[in-house]
């Protein structure tokens, strides 16, 4: 019993330690915020559309696809498993626009909307979607050592950590482009990454738990990933003469993080 024991804590640590490496690489990617020196409405927006075109790419190869694969290994049903990642693909969707209609927040360009409020930051719905986005991915990480193979976990963490680089810079340049300084970008790029350690916590302690749940909360958050893009970037670096621009970045961005996915995740 008391090796059980032993055994169960170490799995835990590693998984927790494994997906805390991946988070901090987060902070990597946020860290070149301090290479761009002037932030052109040009530069602006295809730095903006780059970002939508890594969460695009990372929407469906970090997200939609695994949730597939978990929701069929589980279920030993491909036909089920589509439903239901679909079903919570909708509902992560329809979450943020609930989120969307009923907070104070600000677009990226275009200014206020919604209830007044001093206490809720303008980019905090943008934010919370890289969060949503993290969460599940460190869960990823925590069950892959919670399965017990160590060198699939570290894989795993491998491939996540890397993937979060472009993503850290994503979100730094994101807060720059609408006023932040560079620490300030930098620092909450890099707490975004937090998730992941609490998310792989959540998932090797409670891999009994997470093996239904893994599936569900991978399509939740990339519904909310996909109604960000479509919702908020890609129409804010629509509106300012350089679609083209926006357009071959955004491509750019899912082309960056779709090799790093299918290479390394």
């Amino acid at each position: 019993m008391e090796t059980v024991q032993v055994t169960t804590q170490h799995i835990i640590l590693n998984g927790f330690l494994g997906s805390l490496a991946a988070g901090m690489m987060t902070a990597v990617g946020g860290f070149g915020v301090y290479a761009v020196r002037e932030l052109s409405q040009r530069l602006e927006d295809g730095l903006l559309s780059f970002a939508a075109g890594v969460m695009l790419a990372a929407s469906f190869f970090s997200l939609i696809l695994p949730a597939i694969e978990f929701g069929t290994d589980f279920y030993h049903n491909e036909s089920l498993a589509v439903l239901i990642v679909s079903l919570a693909i909708l509902a992560g969707a329809f979450g943020l626009f609930w989120l969307h209609k009923h907070l104070p927040h600000e677009h990226f360009n275009t200014g206020h909307e919604g209830p007044a409020s001093e206490t809720i930051s303008r980019i905090w719905l943008f934010i919370f979607a890289i969060t949503l986005h993290n969460f599940p991915e460190g869960m990823a990480v925590g069950v892959g050592f919670a399965n017990g193979d160590t060198a699939n976990g570290f894989s795993l963490a491998t491939g996540i950590g890397l993937q979060n680089v472009p993503e850290g810079f994503a979100v730094a340049i994101s807060l720059l482009s609408i006023g932040y300084s560079r620490t300030r970008a930098f620092l909450i790029a890099s707490l975004t990454g937090l998730a992941e350690p609490i998310g792989g916590l959540f998932g090797s302690a409670l891999v009994s738990v997470s093996g239904p749940m893994m599936p569900i909360a991978l399509a939740l958050s990339a519904g909310a990933m996909l109604f960000i893009i479509s919702d908020e970037i890609i129409p804010e670096t629509h509106r300012r003469g350089f679609e083209t621009v926006a357009t071959f970045s955004l491509l750019a961005g899912f082309v960056c993080m779709m090799y790093l996915d299918a290479t390394l995740g």
